[in-house]
């Protein structure tokens, strides 16, 4: 049996997974070290990123993603879409709000930011674009899990849940009962669940009128802001309401 790591494009993936988040800056050895590689042969695979783009080295000696990696990966046909019909949306959202904006999609059981919107007076949060979290972890996670599939719904409720917060919901009958208010009322506000400075409104955007999900569009305010964040139902509504319609025509002029 071919396991990843005995190719030479599994060697080479095992190197791009080392970077993440945590890891966005690596040497030689630590590389090594979180592939279980031989140095020799993570030197050579480096040495072959490097020449091609995919690595860039720091002045102090270290290894990071680069940029010819995010030019590939920024003409993701899935997200680069869904960026573009939503993007005007969520700049006019936050005109009207001058608060956080985030869009995410699901990939399995996680949840991956794609686009964000942000000022200076936003409340400062743990998410970027780019970042994954455990789909039940957010509200805009929660959006999506709620109209998944019934196998990953199932997955998720049968797995431990992390409570980022005191306030995070981790009892699986309790959560079943959010998603199933998440199917009835379309919006939901996230109260304190990643983390304690923030609240978040989420809706679920569609491809086309009625059409199935394809992600979710957030506010993220202050938790101080509660209050305020459930006064922007109707801007957000209207938000994805215009991105979901713009999906639907995109999808039309491509059959």
């Amino acid at each position: 049996m071919i396991t990843p790591r005995s190719t030479a494009a599994g060697k080479v993936l095992e190197v791009l997974a080392a970077f993440d988040r945590e890891h966005p800056s690596q040497t030689l050895s630590e590389i090594a070290q979180r592939t279980g590689m031989a140095l020799s042969t993570t030197h050579r695979v480096i040495t072959e990123l490097a020449g091609w783009g995919a690595l860039e080295r720091a002045e102090d000696g270290s290894w990071h993603i680069g940029l010819r990696l995010w030019e590939i990966a920024s003409g993701c046909p899935r997200t680069q879409i869904l960026r573009d019909a939503a993007l005007p949306f969520m700049q006019d959202l936050y005109e009207a709000t001058h608060e956080n904006i985030q869009l995410a999609v699901r990939e399995g059981t996680e949840l991956v930011f794609v686009e964000r919107i942000a000022g200076h007076r936003s409340v400062e949060v743990v998410t970027m674009v780019g970042a994954r979290f455990p789909v039940g972890s957010t509200g805009m996670g929660r959006i999506l899990l709620a109209h998944a599939p019934r196998e990953i719904q199932e997955e998720v409720l049968g797995s431990p849940l992390r409570a980022w917060t005191p306030h995070t919901v981790t009892d699986p009958k309790a959560l079943r009962s959010q998603l199933d208010r998440i199917r009835r009322e379309q919006v939901f506000l996230s109260d304190r669940q990643l983390s304690e400075r923030s609240v978040a409104l989420a809706a679920p955007v569609r491809i086309g009128r009625g059409g199935p999900v394809g992600a979710a569009l957030g506010i993220v305010v202050a938790a101080r802001g509660a209050s305020r964040a459930r006064g922007l139902r109707d801007p957000l509504l209207r938000a994805v309401h215009g991105i979901s319609e713009e999906l639907g025509r995109r999808a039309r002029t491509t059959d």
